[in-house]
């Protein structure tokens, strides 16, 4: 995972996207035609997270609540050079929300500084996934300041476990990841899960709660992949009815259809997503026809009436 930026905006839905706080790593910043495109997804399309493409670089748009009586409607947005999985995007929205939370400011160099920690820290735990070794060196820094504070025990217990808990760590996480890949979505669950109680173990809370997160989100799949079936079911049955001429229903399969590619993206089905999407554009001219089609039915038989 290589996020390039970090950025926190507010839709006003009178004036529109304001920026409140970026930090990027590179010259990528967020545009407005970006921001509005989020407010077309988070706003009109009702998406709680939302992610835009555009020239190779991928955004990603999330909501955040919680942050204090008053602040609303305030969004967390990434952007990526590289594709990325969505489920570490959200995982890790998740991980850097409990930072931004806890540090919200509505002074813009401290959000700004908030943006920055968050954004190294993130970059730090994908690091440390990657290589165990840098974890064993973390580790190694923990037991020396605890020797330090006379913490004999505790550093004594943490570095037995720094002997073995960071390659079960990586080994742990492989084996969810293949889970995932293999559609087992209660066992890569337990496989996450597992994971986080063995980074909590050596002290690693921040890999523990970005590995609960990602626990969660794949917990969620089953009854997402059956709400999938479910709709296109439903809308396939409408799409039948609509050949009898039931001319309404094309306004019926709209907002499915949004729901369906908001759940297609949670499983990076980009070439159904291109489908639907090319589907719901026809599927919004037809309603707009189908209405003034009834709208000239009403006129005509007006007009019929008064002969």
């Amino acid at each position: 995972m290589s996020p390039q930026s970090i950025f926190l905006y507010e839709i006003d839905k009178s004036f529109g996207p304001n920026l409140l706080a970026e930090y990027s790593l590179t010259n990528l910043k967020v545009q407005k035609d970006i921001l509005k495109e989020f407010i077309e997804k988070h706003v009109n399309k009702e998406f709680n997270f939302a992610s835009v493409k555009k020239d190779n670089i991928r955004y990603y748009s999330g909501k955040i609540e919680g942050l204090g009586e008053g602040i609303d409607n305030v969004y967390l947005g990434f952007i990526f050079k590289d594709d990325e999985d969505i489920l570490s995007i959200k995982s890790a929205f998740e991980t850097i929300l409990e930072r931004v939370r806890r540090d919200y400011s509505k002074d813009k160099n401290e959000l700004e500084n908030t943006l920055k920690d968050s954004l190294n820290s993130i970059l730090t735990l994908m690091d440390k996934l990657k290589e165990p070794r840098i974890i064993v060196d973390t580790i190694n820094e923990k037991t020396k300041k605890m020797l330090d504070d006379g913490k004999l025990q505790e550093a004594r217990e943490l570095i037995e476990l720094g002997e073995k808990i960071p390659e079960n760590l990586a080994e742990e996480i492989k084996l969810a990841e293949q889970y995932l890949n293999e559609h087992f979505y209660k066992k890569a669950k337990k496989s996450y899960e597992k994971s986080a109680g063995l980074a909590e173990s050596i002290q690693e809370y921040e890999i523990a709660s970005f590995l609960k997160h990602k626990a969660e989100e794949v917990g969620l799949f089953p009854d997402l992949k059956r709400e999938q079936e479910q709709l296109l079911k439903e809308i396939g049955k409408n799409i039948e009815d609509l050949q009898s001429n039931q001319l309404h229903l094309y306004h019926e399969i709209i907002k499915p259809l949004n729901r369906l590619i908001e759940l297609s993206s949670s499983f990076e089905e980009q070439e159904k997503i291109s489908r639907l999407l090319e589907l719901i554009t026809k599927a919004t001219r037809a309603d707009r026809l189908a209405k003034e089609l009834f709208n000239l039915d009403i006129k005509i038989k007006e007009q019929f009436d008064s002969i």
